[in-house]
């Protein structure tokens, strides 16, 4: 029987809704057609009200910093939210303390941001929207900002570029995880032309 894995995706006020909801899409329905269920996917936000992210997509969390379950899979999305994130002493408290129990740290878009002011990219190669590469480079100098993949997988942590790439960043999370058949089949459940990003050094750390 597969292990199930708690996939807990960190939401906060003008979060991008893509970057959230794409991968929260693709943990949810990976192996359903097989009868399995391999991850249970949880909003976790810092308070128990509803996180408003960009343009008013309400969502209500899960779970809080606090009170959530242990993690098997942490993701931090990105979004116009990130700027005051990752100054958010709460939220890098949350990351730094749970981010060594858990078996992947993963961050879609400008989400490195808050990666690498919780110190988590030093001598990685990472990856963010292609608009805050500079912002990226700054954060995390001792980090390897690169451009021209959809992801960078480095082992534990795995960045992915802009919006949609978080999409393609989980597929591939799913297939290491459970094979490339279960993340296949998630991407032709969802219609969607999944970028194995063979352009892009993706597996480096594996």
């Amino acid at each position: 029987m597969t292990e199930r894995r708690l996939v807990a995706i960190v939401g906060f006020a003008e979060a991008e809704v893509l970057d959230v909801c794409g991968p929260y899409e693709v943990f949810s329905v990976a192996g359903r057609r097989h009868g399995l269920d391999p991850f249970e996917v949880r909003i976790v936000t810092e308070h128990p009200q509803p996180a408003v992210f960009r343009n008013g997509f309400s969502v209500n969390p899960h779970h809080t910093f606090t009170n959530c379950p242990p993690i098997q899979i942490l993701l931090i999305p990105g979004g116009y939210g990130t700027r005051r994130e990752m100054k958010n002493p709460a939220l890098l408290e949350f990351i730094r303390k749970r981010a060594p129990a858990a078996e992947l740290v993963l961050s879609v878009c400008s989400g490195a941001l808050i990666l690498a002011a919780a110190g988590l990219l030093d001598g990685l190669d990472v990856t963010t929207h292609f608009l805050a590469v500079d912002e990226l480079r700054k954060a995390a100098p001792r980090a390897h900002v690169r451009l021209g993949g959809r992801f960078w997988d480095t082992g534990k942590v795995v960045t992915s570029a802009g919006v949609s790439a978080g999409i393609d960043m989980s597929l591939h999370v799913v297939g290491r995880l459970l094979g490339d058949e279960l993340a296949e089949e998630a991407a032709d459940y969802m219609e969607y032309r999944w970028d194995r990003n063979e352009e892009g050094v993706a597996d480096e750390g594996l």
